[in-house]
């Protein structure tokens, strides 16, 4: 039974799924692991809340490489909620081998740098959320204490 994973991991390091440039990306994240060199480089297409596409390039083991194409297929099309919510167990069941600690982050860093670009496309839309929450307010004008109030001069912002 180890020979039959083994070779689903060799084809998805040979043949990987989803590698190349994910045209009209609108999230990504580079990852490596400085111990053995992989690289992998995440990109996203999020669109609804959902995984629309996926893409990566990178190089390195056959575990990562691997761990990247299954992962990919895991996410897409999901919503981001559950690819955010995935664990190290998922991915070491999409494996589906024993990994060594050795090895274990060379099989964890396409999630790290899932969480990790998603982390960073959720990062802007959580900055701008207080101030779409805010309610409108006077447009900005310049004047004193009193409460008069003076317009900015032409071509200057108050």
């Amino acid at each position: 039974m180890d020979d039959l994973y083994r070779d689903y991991i060799l084809e998805h390091y040979r043949r990987p799924h989803n590698f190349g440039v994910l045209e009209h990306a609108n999230a990504s994240h580079e990852g490596a692991n400085p111990l053995c060199g992989d690289r992998i480089t995440l990109q996203l297409r999020l669109a609804d809340g959902k995984i629309a596409g996926v893409g990566f390039t990178g190089r390195g083991c056959a575990i990562s490489q691997a761990s990247a194409s299954l992962l990919t297929d895991e996410i897409k099309g999901k919503q981001v909620v559950e690819a955010t919510a995935l664990t190290t167990q998922d991915v070491l069941d999409l494996l589906g081998i024993e990994i060594s600690p050795a090895r274990l982050k060379c099989a964890l860093l396409s999630l790290d740098t899932l969480q990790q670009a998603l982390a960073e496309a959720a990062a802007p839309a959580e900055t701008a959320a207080p101030a779409e929450a805010a309610p409108p307010s006077a447009p900005a004008a310049t004047g004193t204490a009193g409460g008069s109030a003076t317009p900015a001069p032409a071509g200057q912002v108050a």
